[in-house]
């Protein structure tokens, strides 16, 4: 089965994930999950594509991030 590549013309949803309680004493794995995510301050807020894989990767850490509208 052949992988479906994105087109330039097509408008992709995008999610806005807010990075709103710190990580101090979080586990190193939820620490690498914000970090990749490319949060680095508190109170930031990202753009990322609206994919399985964003939610999931927010729903592993939901007392760290938040996903605003």
């Amino acid at each position: 089965m052949p992988r479906r590549v994105n087109s330039n013309n097509e408008e992709q949803a995008k999610i806005r994930i807010q990075y709103y309680r710190s990580f101090i004493a979080a586990p190193e794995t939820h620490k690498t999950i914000v970090r990749s995510l490319g949060l680095r301050k508190l109170n930031q807020v990202v753009e990322r594509p609206d994919t399985e894989a964003m939610r999931g990767a927010v729903a592993k850490v939901p007392h760290l991030l938040r996903i605003v509208e």
